[in-house]
């Protein structure tokens, strides 16, 4: 069931008129919110409904015993809620990549064998609900947050249909006390939610579904038959797909918690403005840069032990970040690229201090191209379709795919980083006071001309896959 759909808006109706009938209610309201988003994860395939509950029974559990064990014994206890987070994601996420790595290893040698190869179908999500869970566990160990009350909470924690499958990855410290709290629905949450629903609609279904449909998926399937600007516009074009895209789904995740009187954080904040790499993930998919400095980068150390020792921990981070995206050489390709220019940011700023060698719009150019240049590492399916691409980048040949309306999404695409910051809150904060049927319009109208312009079809949102 997808955010931008007919089936999904009947389910949301359903969902918000109901939960707001019981706001007095609030164990009934959560265990009604529980019981919705088990159905929304249903829709793809309820045999993994069990795998959802059982990873809340799990982590409620180690945060329990967590909580009530002197100091020595709670060290075991994360240890072990974290390896069974990761032994659940490394089954469903991983075995078969290791299975064909060990067979071609093994054939090296000679030593062909026949392993347990199985067809394994990965669950839409489970990257993000296993994150959430090993933040749980680790920030009651870490005294960051208290164990949740009930296994009804934790469920909900983790299930919660609006950011199950493609995030934002929300900590229990920000969503648990909220659960604890019978939500109130304000104009301003109410305005600024369904503003961030329509903005991630156009990003969704106008700009990122154009783009990927006519331009970024046939280049990147047959680059050998495009020429050099076609090939370029692609990978500008992926550059803005996936921004559309994931951001997208962030934004509506958002704004459909906040109708329901949540609040999730930010998760993009105009990310290709970034002058460094350090600075791009500080802005890129937030929640889980955060959750990798937090959970991987300090407890491998940090910065602690001097510069080498932070470089070392950033690269092994952002290499496993990447694997993170999934079961593939490519991938951990991407996330050493970034691994590797944030060491040698990071040994610039060591060598020149605070001293500003390079001017921003220069830092924000060559930032860009080097996302961008992993971007054809993450979105070419193996490193001969990512040759390709680098190579046919020089090939001189007609323009064939790249249209008028292409040009103007991407060049849209890109130019939307270069707006107010914090452009929809802005408008949200003058139109809260606006009268109702003034604003049902207004929202009504950009409805129907997203509908009118936007292709037809949606295609599922690129994190799902992750």
């Amino acid at each position: 069931m997808l955010f931008p759909t007919l089936a999904f808006g009947v389910f949301f109706l359903f969902v918000y008129f109901t939960a707001w009938s019981l706001d007095r209610e609030n164990g009934r309201r959560k265990l009604f919110l529980l019981l919705a988003s088990w159905f929304f994860y249903a829709q793809w395939d309820w045999r993994f409904v069990a795998l959802l509950i059982g990873s809340a029974v799990l982590n409620w559990g180690v945060g329990a015993l967590i909580a009530r064990q002197p100091g020595a014994k709670k060290a075991w206890l994360v240890g072990l809620g974290v390896a069974a987070n990761l032994l659940i994601l490394g089954f469903f996420k991983y075995y078969g990549f290791f299975i064909e790595q060990a067979g071609d290893l093994l054939m090296r040698f000679g030593w062909e064998r026949d392993l347990p190869l199985l067809q394994i179908v990965l669950p839409v999500g489970i990257s993000f609900f296993t994150f959430q869970g090993i933040s749980y566990v680790v920030d009651v160990h870490r005294g960051k947050t208290p164990a949740a009350k009930s296994l009804l909470d934790v469920m909900l924690l983790m299930s919660f249909f609006p950011h199950l499958v493609a995030g934002p990855i929300v900590r229990a410290s920000d969503l648990l006390p909220q659960f604890d709290r019978t939500p109130r629905l304000t104009r301003a949450m109410a305005t600024h939610g369904l503003l961030l629903i329509v903005w991630g609609l156009f990003k969704k279904t106008v700009i990122a579904s154009e783009i990927s449909v006519n331009l970024v998926d046939p280049v990147f399937f047959d680059p050998s038959a495009y020429g050099g600007i076609d090939i370029a516009a692609a990978v500008y074009g992926y550059a803005v797909q996936i921004y559309c895209d994931f951001s997208a789904y962030s934004d509506m995740a958002i704004g459909i918690a906040a109708l329901l009187g949540y609040s999730f954080p930010r998760n993009f904040d105009q990310p290709y403005r970034a002058s460094s790499m350090q600075s791009f993930w500080r802005r890129w998919h937030i929640s889980l840069s955060s959750w990798l400095r937090d959970y991987l980068y300090v407890p491998l150390g940090g910065g602690r032990k001097g510069l080498i020792s932070s470089c070392i921990n950033v690269f092994i981070t952002m290499v496993l970040g990447g694997l993170w995206h999934g079961a593939a050489w490519t991938f951990l390709a991407w996330g050493a690229l970034h691994g590797g220019v944030q060491v040698i940011e990071r040994l610039g700023r060591a060598a020149f201090g605070d001293r500003k060698v390079v001017p921003t719009v220069v830092g924000v150019l060559v930032t860009f191209h080097i996302v961008c240049l992993g971007w054809i590492l993450f979105r070419a399916e193996n490193f001969d379709l990512a040759m390709a691409m680098l190579q046919g980048l020089g090939r001189i040949g007609p323009v064939t795919a790249l249209t008028p309306l292409l040009l103007t999404l991407i060049v849209g695409g890109l130019a939307m980083h270069w707006l107010p910051p914090r452009a929809i809150e802005g408008m949200a904060e003058r139109l809260k006071a606006a009268p109702s049927l003034t604003l049902g319009l207004l929202l009504g109208a950009a409805f129907l001309l997203i509908e009118a312009v936007r292709p037809d079809g949606v295609a599922p949102f690129i994190y799902f896959q992750f």
